[in-house]
């Protein structure tokens, strides 16, 4: 019984197998990955002095602590891009990120086989819909490069299902009677949505395919949301869209991008980088600003704004739900960057900072319907999985598109590895 199922996210990662008793019936369950937790972030940090890596809640806090070293997170965002066999610096060793992956992969696999108390061989891999958006070519590249990792870190057999199917799995679990049900799957780097027909007596069939009605998904999660969230209220106190001496032109957007994107903070941490800063804060209309982006880039804070950016936006979401709580101006202080540097954010600012993604998820499900040929009111529940789901305006813009349908709260960090893990025993139990 070497099978399991493996959600690797781009925020956070789980793994279940089944437990076959005499006399019981199958039970899935998700097995702890750091301590008694079951989900581990999908990060690890390369510890140059000690010359080891840590993973998971270890490596951010290890991060937060300053030590010296390379903080990696979001990487299932490099999977379909240029950057899978490209190759970054770590000290005086260059790595690829495919080897990155294997790296995070193969010590997640370590962790299940110690819990489980055997190997396991088998595997149903989840994916989203769309690996990237409007291209299929590097939509299966993706798909074909997680499979390779897979095997090259001892998987025999590897086999792909969609996220939001395996929500689906899960949630039939609980339903009484048949219905039709939309599946939001919305996490760290994709939102996916799948209309399903659901019920006691289809868990028993084999071949699930006339269920799935449509399935649609598109490349926005909680990264984009902590990305515009940056760049609306963080960005522009280091130099974004600050006037240069020259009259007409702006700082280059390309150094804030980068710095609010998970993945591509490392590359900013590049002598020719530095010198092209130094270069924009000669020319500089404000450069008390671009001092404090040089700052940041000199003494590799990236990984640190980015955080307290994230959880910002926790904090926002809280608020959000207080009473009175979108009248409320929240404060963050920045003062590992300058002494006395607060910073004010607003849930309605954060709100319309993320209007274009929330536009895009609601796009979504109207595609999903249309795909589908049903109409809303034939929807009889929404099912909500995923942490970004978590995030009000998120919430209000799929059930703006959906106001009949019943409300299921899902397992927002198990459904899914729950749902590969039916499928893993279906496949090969």
């Amino acid at each position: 019984m070497g099978y399991c199922g493996l959600d690797f996210g781009t925020s956070n990662s789980t793994l279940g197998i089944v437990d076959v008793r005499d006399g019981q019936e199958p039970h899935a369950r998700l097995l702890p990955l750091e301590g008694e937790e079951t989900t581990l972030p999908s990060a690890l940090f390369f510890d140059f002095a000690a010359k080891r890596e840590e993973f998971g809640r270890a490596a951010i806090q290890i991060y937060a602590e300053g030590a010296d070293g390379r903080l990696m997170r979001s990487l299932k965002s490099v999977l379909g891009t240029d950057l899978i066999d490209m190759e970054t610096q770590l000290d005086r060793r260059r790595i690829s990120f495919r080897d990155v992956l294997k790296t995070l992969l193969r010590e997640i696999k370590r962790r299940a086989e110690d819990q489980a108390g055997r190997p396991l061989t088998q595997v149903v891999h989840g994916r989203p819909v769309h690996f990237v958006d409007g291209d299929d070519a590097a939509d299966q590249r993706a798909e074909t490069a997680l499979a390779e990792i897979a095997r090259d870190i001892g998987y025999t057999d590897v086999s792909f299902q969609f996220e939001p199917i395996a929500a689906a799995l899960d949630y039939e679990r609980q339903v009484n009677a048949e219905e039709i049900a939309l599946i939001a799957d919305i996490g760290g780097g994709t939102s996916d949505f799948s209309i399903v027909r659901i019920g006691p007596e289809r868990r028993r069939v084999a071949d699930r395919g006339q269920d799935i009605l449509a399935s649609t998904g598109v490349r926005i999660g909680g990264t984009d949301f902590d990305r515009l969230l940056s760049l609306h209220g963080v960005m522009p106190h280091l130099g974004y869209q600050s006037r240069m001496k020259r009259a007409g032109l702006l700082a280059p957007n390309s150094y804030f991008n980068d710095l609010a994107t998970w993945s591509k903070i490392n590359f900013l941490y590049a002598p020719k980088v530095m010198a092209e800063l130094r270069q924009v804060l000669r020319e500089s209309a404000r450069p008390e600003l671009i001092e404090r982006l040089i700052q940041v880039v000199e003494e590799h804070l990236g990984h640190r704004v980015a955080m307290t950016v994230e959880r910002t936006k926790i904090r926002l979401s809280a608020t959000a739900a207080q009473p009175g709580g979108t009248d409320l101006v929240v404060e963050i202080p920045f003062d590992f960057i300058e002494r006395g540097l607060v910073m004010p954010f607003t849930v309605p600012g954060f709100a319309a900072a993320t209007t274009p993604l929330t536009d895009g998820i609601a796009g979504m499900i109207r595609k999903a319907l249309a795909d589908s040929g049903l109409t809303r009111d034939r929807i009889d529940a929404v099912f909500l999985t995923g942490g970004s789901t978590l995030l009000p305006n998120v919430r209000a813009s799929i059930l703006r598109e959906l106001p009949d349908a019943r409300v299921v709260e899902g397992d927002k960090f198990g459904s899914v590895g729950l749902g590969l893990t039916l499928e893993a025993m279906r496949r090969y139990g």
